[in-house]
């Protein structure tokens, strides 16, 4: 029979009231035995790779040892539960300690918190003496590394303060030498102060001339070369490029004051006007005329004066970043060039009103404007944009392409091109908007088709329409009679998509004839109409005629046949008829293919 193993009962009690008292893990846990199944719940002690389990956190004497050596430690699920067990309401949770002896049961443990489960097995995975030991062993490699390192830092220590003691006796040693130097220096200098005095006159004659001739020589090559470079390319690309940024700012000063002007002798003395008693405009019209003419002066006011900063420290000038700062601010500009052709109607309007008119002639006649109008100076600031371009084509025309500045000015100036262009765009919209309200709004009968925006105005004039018989005939005999041309006068609008034909009333008012409004999606222009009494040719009409086909899809066809004052002026009318035709079709035949080709969407006019 094999005997048990004996132990040392006070050194482990020992060890377990250490553990009780210092141990790296305490706490109470449920174990199950072999011989016994029911969980006993035991307080634990954990002690380096010793577990200790007493039977209360106060007893004296551990109950049992485990020698966690070797061990292994891991969670295992709960295991199923009776309906009938008394601590089927209470949550465990399981783990077990696996020895490496197989015949050897595991031990299991419990515990009632998931936080406190994940500790104790992370605690009893680590009490292992042969982890220590690596821990152990890694960190001996590493004082020895750090010992080899301080050795070798203290001899490199050693040779350099035997380097530096060196350094030390050599610089004594050629201190010492540069005294002697120098007092040999000024030996040969008192002697040469004595020598002169035994010198012959022609010798010292002589040395003068020479010393004349070399400054002359030097003076000569120096002035040489600044000739050079003054005719050089580069000096005179220099020279205009200056004088290109000393007219800038002579242009920008007289800007400036031109907006002082405009601002100071009519905008603000017309406010103060529109707030009197008998007020000869009102405020409104103030701002439809002035627009934001004041923000535009305090912006060039800023702008004028960083310029006369960058000049004033000419020859170095830098002109890239007040355009960078100006760039962003110059959209004020849109404002003012769209609505321009308004303010001028609204001060055309005012004008009528006497009052306003003697005051404005007062404003006018003041010495700074120097018989300037107020339209002149409402005019200036729309130039000024194309000025900065023209200005900035100049600069780069005289910077070479290595100047630090080039980028920097061609990227201002492709942003003032394309703040022009869009400018330029808006305002023609604009215009064309305000041209066929003012068409539409001499129409007495109104016409629906000129409040399309994309209906864009061509040309309008006075055309004879003829009038045609019941037989489809035309009687050109009677053209040139003054009461067909007074009764067959027509006021003719052209637009992209329409042609309108109207009469002159009574008033300046215009009314819709009879199919006065044609599509021209569905025209045919015929420059020669068929269908003529060739009895009754007139010399005085004669190729000043042309005929219009319609064919509307909801009303039968018919036919308007317009005659023109001269050949030149019928020329432009079918010219501009066709193109429109043209265009209108083409823009059809392109969207049809896009819309079944492919998703690209196809500008409004293909131009």
């Amino acid at each position: 029979m094999q005997k048990a193993i004996r132990l040392n009962d006070g050194h482990a009690v020992s060890l377990g009231l250490l553990a009780l008292r210092d141990g790296t893990r305490k706490g109470y846990l449920s174990k199950r035995s072999s011989d016994n199944p029911k969980w006993q719940t035991k307080w634990f002690a954990l002690l380096q790779n010793l577990l200790f389990y007493f039977e209360s956190d106060t007893s004296s004497r551990p109950s049992g040892l485990y020698l966690l050596e070797g061990s292994i430690c891991k969670r295992t699920p709960s295991p199923k539960r009776g309906t009938s067990s008394k601590e089927s309401d209470k949550q465990h949770h399981y783990f077990t300690v696996s020895f490496s002896n197989d015949n050897q049961k595991s031990l299991e443990l419990r515990t009632d918190d998931s936080k406190d489960c994940d500790e104790w097995v992370a605690a009893i995975a680590r009490a292992s003496y042969k982890i220590l030991a690596t821990e152990h062993e890694a960190l001996m490699q590493k004082y020895l590394h750090l010992l080899q390192v301080v050795e070798t830092e203290k001899t490199v220590a050693k040779q350099l303060r035997q380097q530096l003691e060196d350094g030390e006796v050599e610089i004594e040693r050629l201190k010492a030498e540069i005294a002697n130097l120098i007092k040999d220096n000024e030996r040969i200098q008192s002697n040469q102060l004595v020598a002169p005095e035994d010198e012959d006159d022609d010798i010292k004659k002589i040395k003068k001339v020479q010393s004349f001739l070399r400054g002359w020589l030097c003076r000569r090559k120096w002035k040489n070369i600044i000739q050079d470079y003054i005719r050089s390319p580069h000096a005179d690309s220099m020279r205009k490029r200056n004088q290109v940024v000393f007219s800038m700012l002579e242009a920008e000063a007289e800007y400036v004051q031109q907006l002082h002007i405009l601002v100071n002798n009519f905008l603000r003395p017309l406010r103060m006007a529109a707030s009197s008693k008998k007020p000869p405009i009102t405020h409104d019209d103030v701002s439809s005329i002035f627009l934001n003419s004041e923000t535009i002066m305090f912006l060039h006011q800023i702008f004028y004066q960083g310029l006369k900063a960058r000049i004033a420290s000419w020859p170095t000038l830098v002109l890239a970043d007040l355009f960078d700062i100006l760039l962003p601010m110059l959209n004020i500009y849109q404002e003012f060039v769209r609505n321009h052709q308004y303010s001028l109607q609204i001060l055309a309007h005012c004008k009528q009103n006497r009052d306003f008119d003697k005051l404005l002639k007062q404003y006018e006649a003041k010495p700074d404007c120097e018989e300037r109008t107020l339209e002149t100076f409402l005019t200036y600031p729309m130039f000024q944009i194309p000025r900065y371009i023209l200005t900035l084509h100049e600069l780069l025309a005289h910077t070479p392409h290595e100047h630090v500045e080039r980028n920097s000015l061609d990227y201002a100036k492709s942003k003032l091109e394309e703040l022009s262009r869009v400018m330029h765009d808006e305002v023609s919209e604009t215009e064309n908007i305000r041209k066929n309200l003012a068409i539409e709004r001499m129409i007495t009968e109104g016409c629906e088709i000129l409040l399309d925006t994309s209906q864009t105005f061509v040309r309008q004039g006075s055309l004879i329409q003829v009038p045609i018989s019941e037989k489809g005939k035309i009687n050109k005999g009677r053209l040139g009679s003054l009461s067909l041309k007074k009764e067959g006068e027509r006021q003719c609008f052209l637009f992209s998509k329409h042609l309108i034909i109207c009469t002159r009333g009574s008033g300046s008012k215009l009314h819709l004839t009879k199919n006065g409004v044609i599509s021209l999606i569905d025209c045919t222009l015929l420059d020669d109409p068929e269908n003529m009494d060739d009895d009754g040719k007139g010399q005085e009409v004669d190729h000043l005629d042309f005929k219009i086909w319609v064919e509307p899809r909801d009303s039968p066809p018919f036919t308007v046949i317009l005659v023109a004052s001269s050949r030149q002026e019928k020329a432009a009318w079918t010219s501009d008829i066709i193109q429109c035709v043209d265009n209108i079709r083409c823009n059809g035949l392109m969207m049809n293919a896009f819309e079944e080709n492919s998703k690209v969407t196809v500008p409004q006019m293909i131009k």
